[in-house]
């Protein structure tokens, strides 16, 4: 079979991306030597990522890729990303984190987003390799970013090719006509946003309003909100710091589950446009109708035992954080009452929206979904009736919304395998319960890269207890979740190779 796919290009570029993760490391090899702490991890990490990255990159001196390329390279730079990334996890051999398949899981959920962790000892590992943690997780924001708006538009199925509609703007590219440009001007909100998040949390240590949120807490945070993330250097993840510091965090965990067209608009001066996007109008009023339930709900319940400021607090926080695949907590929200815990699994298939950092199915998707839905309700009492599916004032293809609903279903499907496979797998081992909703919360969080769940992962405990091989599985999962399942099937089709 000759193969018509210019591997040695893909190749080439993701060694270009490896090459420049030396820099990044070098973050936490300079906070490693200003602590005192054993540099050795970073130092191996950049020895390895440098010359795996100068090696492929001499792969082909053609770096004109093609779609069928980018699918590629794409797939192969979140895999060889994550290997490298899992390097000073390992070679530091603290803690839960020495064992290979350990280290392999909490890189792939930091790059992925996930924010799930299989640390159960987290004092005993060095400020530098939880600023790498950190690190990662901000890096793999970013990169889907650019990743959803650039390479794979065109399969990134209701995501980045429905942000072309009159809603969101009247074409992506028009904010600026080569990829490049606007992977520079995404990199400019991003690192904005940030800077922001970190500015506003270390203001409150200096205000002595979050003693806890010091400068390596509000950098460390600022990292993994906007990237709606969810990994903490706190056991107890947002909830080690005062409600004045949750409630800075929530507007960084909407924000980085907007659109960045959007934002981008904002910081033109154009306020009122996001307000333009049903897209926007939607996932707020997600956001609200979700939120008043779960604080509902939280309210009536006799067992909750909370005023009415951190009842309001706790059931928008964990929502909020839920919603945007963020995957913080600021309560052990694993001993609220089977209806709020229900609530709460249900916020973890909806996700932000489309362009922006966040993962799970996105708002667009189940809005087109409601509109398509309510459509065909319509046209059943009024056969005669053409009424098409509209975002603003834009048509909606109907291949595109046949492709949402394949995409949903899917998803839902692979959702499903994956929690007969934990709980088949957990019961291999009579130590290991995993009850049938603490698998569907595990199969969900992970799929859909949110981060804790229910259970023994519940969002003060980890993943560290489950069996290797349900670990592995997860490592895949969490990736296919990441770059949205279709790209991954497409690299699975022979005729993706042949044809």
């Amino acid at each position: 079979m000759k193969i018509r796919v210019d591997w040695r290009s893909s190749c080439s570029l993701t060694g270009t991306v490896l090459k420049w993760l030396a820099v990044p490391l070098a973050a936490p090899l300079v906070l490693a030597m200003i602590d005192g702490s054993d540099p050795t991890p970073f130092v191996v990490a950049i020895i390895v990522t440098a010359l795996a990255g100068l090696g492929l990159e001499r792969l082909s001196m053609e770096r004109d890729l093609g779609q069928r390329e980018a699918f590629l390279m794409v797939a192969l730079t979140w895999l060889c990303v994550a290997a490298v990334g899992a390097i000073p996890f390992f070679v530091a051999g603290v803690g839960t984190l020495a064992h290979p398949i350990n280290a392999l899981f909490e890189s792939t959920s930091g790059l992925t987003t996930t924010g799930a962790t299989v640390i159960d000892d987290f004092d005993e590992h060095s400020r530098a390799i939880m600023l790498w943690r950190q690190l990662i997780q901000w890096l793999g924001g970013l990169g889907i970013l650019v990743v959803a708006i650039g390479l794979l538009s065109n399969l990134m199925v209701g995501g980045a090719q429905l942000m072309e509609t009159e809603t969101q703007t009247r074409n992506v590219t028009k904010l600026r006509p080569h990829i490049g440009d606007t992977a520079r001007l995404i990199w400019g909100l991003y690192v904005g946003l940030t800077v922001a998040a970190a500015t506003t949390f270390y203001a409150l240590y200096l205000l002595g309003l979050a003693p806890e949120m010091d400068l390596f807490n509000a950098v460390s945070h600022a990292f993994t909100s906007v990237a709606t993330a969810g990994f903490s250097p706190e056991a107890q993840s947002a909830g080690a710091f005062s409600p004045i510091a949750q409630w800075a965090i929530v507007p960084f965990m909407i924000l980085g589950a907007t659109n960045f067209v959007l934002i981008y608009y904002v910081v033109q001066g154009n306020y009122l446009q996001p307000f333009k996007s049903e897209e926007f109008r939607f996932y707020l009023s997600i956001l609200g109708t979700f939120s008043l339930l779960v604080v509902g709900i939280l309210y009536v319940d006799s067992t909750f035992g909370r005023g009415l400021e951190p009842t309001i607090r706790h059931g928008v926080f964990n929502v909020v954080s839920l919603v945007s695949t963020t995957g913080y907590a600021s309560v052990d929200f694993d001993l609220w009452s089977p209806g709020a815990k229900h609530m709460l699994f249900l916020c973890m298939f909806i996700g932000g929206m489309a362009g922006s950092t966040t993962c799970s199915i996105k708002s667009l998707r189940w809005l087109v979904i409601l509109k398509s839905l309510y459509r065909n309700l319509f046209t059943s009492i009024h056969p005669q009736a053409v009424r098409p599916v509209r975002l603003g004032d834009s048509v909606v293809d109907e291949d595109t919304i046949t492709d949402i609903f394949s995409y949903v279903l899917l998803a839902i499907i692979i959702f499903f395998l994956l929690t007969i496979f934990i709980v088949v797998d957990a019961a291999r081992d009579p130590s290991t319960v995993v009850s049938e909703f603490d698998a569907l919360g595990a199969a969900a969080s992970i799929f859909l890269n949110i981060g804790p769940a229910f259970g023994m992962a519940g969002p003060m405990g980890n993943y560290e207890g489950f069996s290797t091989l349900s670990k592995s599985v997860m490592i895949i999962m969490m990736w296919i979740g990441r770059i949205e399942i279709i790209p991954v099937l497409v690299l699975l089709t022979p005729a993706f190779w042949k044809s």
